[in-house]
């Protein structure tokens, strides 16, 4: 796994901003802390070498936004709809994300650790050199999403879709995949455990006795 991290060293002083100071297009080594900006428009921002701790954002809209080396520390994005967006060397870190939209969104070297991110939507997305540790998928949606080095450590991936996206050559064996929702072909190549493959024996129309 050779996933590229923000690098700190660029965090260590850091102009404290608000998000609603937006008379400028480009934000770089800024701080944002402590705001509720529920339903919040954005539109054309770029964001590089940015901090994001208890930023709440619920029910927005966050279009053609670029995130450049921004780690995101206890914030709560529920149902946000992020559209034409790219997230590039991210670090999300006891994150909310449930319900948030990310389809058609480019992801690249990010990182979603211990984070709710049920019913995310990744789908039409591209995702490239990503990892999900020990964060909540649950009912999430992968659907003709792309894919290369894509990581899961202890995810929770009961009763998430996986449609036209194959998992070929990747690891669950440490995930939770009950109800899982995908095809024969594009579980295909996947590495699990025994028992989990107990739970993928639907995919083949057979009955365990």
């Amino acid at each position: 796994m050779n996933i590229l991290k923000p690098q700190k060293i660029y965090f260590q002083e850091l102009e404290k901003r608000k998000l609603t100071d937006n008379s400028e297009e480009d934000f770089e080594y800024c701080h944002f802390c402590n705001e509720e900006l529920n339903e919040i428009e954005l539109l054309d921002f770029n964001f590089e070498y940015c901090k994001f701790t208890h930023i709440c954002i619920q029910k927005g809209k966050l279009e053609k936004i670029t995130f450049k080396d921004v780690i995101f520390e206890n914030c709560d994005f529920s149902n946000t709809e992020f559209i034409q967006s790219a997230f590039i060397r991210c670090e999300f870190q006891n994150c909310k994300l449930s319900g948030c939209n990310l389809s058609e969104n480019r992801l690249y070297h990010s990182s979603f650790l211990e984070t709710n991110a049920t019913y995310l939507n990744l789908s039409i997305a591209s995702v490239e050199n990503v990892l999900f540790k020990e964060t909540n998928l649950k009912n999430s949606y992968f659907q003709e999403t792309k894919i290369k080095n894509l990581y899961f450590e202890k995810a929770n991936l009961e009763q998430t879709q996986f449609f036209k996206t194959s998992l070929k050559d990747i690891d669950l064996s440490t995930c939770q995949i009950e109800g899982i929702a995908i095809s024969p072909e594009d579980i295909k190549g996947a590495v699990v455990d025994q028992l989990q493959a107990m739970d993928l024996m639907y995919l083949l129309g057979v009955k365990v006795k």
